[in-house]
């Protein structure tokens, strides 16, 4: 918690398109179950909060009892501390509460730990280059795991949120846009130039970098309070038993991950290549609403990593506001394709845009409603993909605020085919008659273009026609792309 201080479009052949994969709409093939496991696990432990939870109760139920954990000795230990210490601007003196914390950390909490430094891979890049730009020591960087385990759609108990826990108010007064379809506490770029800031103005009223992260998570005011009672000491260790509970500990517990993080290799932590590398991606300017499922379509990016990419965005939705500077991430290798059909995306966008427009009862037929019960595993874009619906339809069903889902819980869901769901492959083709218009199909083709050759005929109904679970087409293929 932080408080304030007072000082008709266009269409182009989309030829060009590499990849076409409707993410939304894809259904399982056999053989890719075990990948697409492993992949789903990745994205769901890059977009779950659980993390947040274990280091948040961390903080706020801190110990300082001794720990057995004889891998490192208190004499190691000291040494270690002591280089630290000399290398940051920051206090790492030795004292038998931060060992504790260490070495509970280390015996306790070790899984935790090498999640975070996976993490740690994609977004302290970003963190670093926008505390350089300040003048500020990188090891702030270690600030956003006690803050928010790199989850940057965190939430705390009294409504702190992003990356760096920013309170409405506070982030309001250093510049981040919160609005209902946008917060850009969770912008990792925008939130920590945000933080930057704050962190400057702290430390120029304190003196002290100790006293300045206090001050940043409990206020200036708790912490000038903590040094009148403990009758003008201004050691963070002097007047901590005065601080908030959770202040108490918020210090030892960030001097705990930097010694873990700067000492990982030696206490065995991997240091892996990240899933997506900051430099592997690149940012485009929008030039009118679209969402980031309409996004995933064209792009083949899926949906759960254009949520990691794009974090600020509540409801899934990118808005267009003269003025404003809202901007797409996107991984580097679709950037291109992405601009170079950017007319036809925008206008597929505004066709969706302008359908969703219509009378509820044409929307949401009372056949087609069913009842989905979350599993264990199940995220929303999982959902989204098993009943090719959009994961922003789901949360607008069932009034979610938020991506998070228990199991058990109840989801509304209207598949455009309900019918079809239980239907087989070999009934859609069928069904289609023998006089029914084939196209064989070409290099460069795609379910998209080749839809768009044939008004009234959707990528779906392609799929439906053929007997298609995926996207991939090959050369020389015959494509029915009629009913009759």
């Amino acid at each position: 918690m932080k408080d304030t201080i007072s000082v008709t479009n266009k269409k182009t052949d989309l030829k060009q398109l590499r990849t076409q994969k409707d993410s939304l709409l894809i259904r399982k093939v056999e053989v890719d179950l075990y990948a697409s496991d492993l992949d789903d696990k990745w994205l769901e432990e890059l977009y779950s909060n659980s993390l947040y939870d274990t280091i948040y109760s961390s903080i706020t139920d801190i110990s300082f009892e001794e720990v057995d954990y004889p891998e490192l000795s208190t004499e190691l230990l000291k040494s270690r501390l002591a280089d630290l210490s000399s290398r940051t601007p920051f206090n790492v003196e030795y004292n038998p509460a931060l060992e504790s914390v260490i070495k509970s950390y280390l015996k306790n909490r070790r899984s935790s730990f090498q999640k975070l430094i996976d993490l740690s891979a994609f977004y302290f890049p970003m963190f670093e280059r926008e505390l350089d730009i300040h003048d500020l020591p990188l090891e702030i960087k270690y600030l956003a795991i006690v803050e928010s385990a790199l989850k940057p759609r965190a939430k705390s108990r009294v409504g702190a949120a992003g990356l760096w826990q920013f309170m409405y108010t506070t982030g309001k007064m250093y510049g981040l846009d919160v609005s209902s379809y946008v917060d850009e506490r969770s912008d990792p770029i925008k939130s920590t130039e945000a933080a930057a800031k704050y962190l400057s103005k702290l430390y120029e009223i304190f003196g002290d970098w100790d006293l300045a992260l206090a001050a940043y998570n409990s206020g200036p005011g708790n912490v000038t309070k903590a040094i009148r009672r403990s009758g003008g000491y201004q050691n963070y260790w002097n007047i901590r038993h005065n601080l908030p509970r959770e202040t108490a500990g918020y210090l030892p517990a960030f001097l705990a991950t930097m010694y873990i993080f700067e000492y990982a290799e030696e206490h065995g932590f991997k240091k892996p290549k990240p899933e997506v590398a900051f430099f592997e991606t690149d940012t485009i300017r929008v030039k009118q609403m679209i969402t980031l499922d309409q996004v995933s379509e064209f792009t083949g990016v899926e949906m759960e990593e254009l949520q990691f990419l794009n974090p600020s965005y509540k409801l899934d939705i990118i808005p267009y506001v003269k003025g404003e500077n809202y901007i797409l991430r996107l991984p580097r290798r679709v950037v291109g394709d992405f601009v170079s059909n950017e007319d036809s995306i925008y206008g597929f966008a505004t066709e969706e845009f302008n359908k969703r427009e219509k009378p509820m009862p044409q929307l949401f037929e009372a056949d087609s409603k069913i009842t989905y019960k979350v599993r264990s595993g199940d995220f929303l874009g999982r959902v989204a993909r098993k009943y090719a619906v959009r994961v922003s339809d789901i949360k607008k069903w069932n009034g979610l605020r938020s991506n998070n889902l228990k199991i058990g819980q109840r989801l509304v869901l209207y598949p455009k085919n309900a019918r079809s769901i239980t239907t087989s492959k070999s009934s859609k083709t069928k069904s289609v008659s023998k006089n029914a218009k084939t196209y064989t199909v070409r290099n460069g083709d795609s379910l998209w273009s080749i839809s768009q050759k044939f008004p009234g005929v959707s990528v779906q109904n392609i799929k439906d026609w053929n007997g298609i679970s995926g996207s991939k087409l090959k050369p020389g293929m015959k494509l029915k792309v009629s009913k009759s």
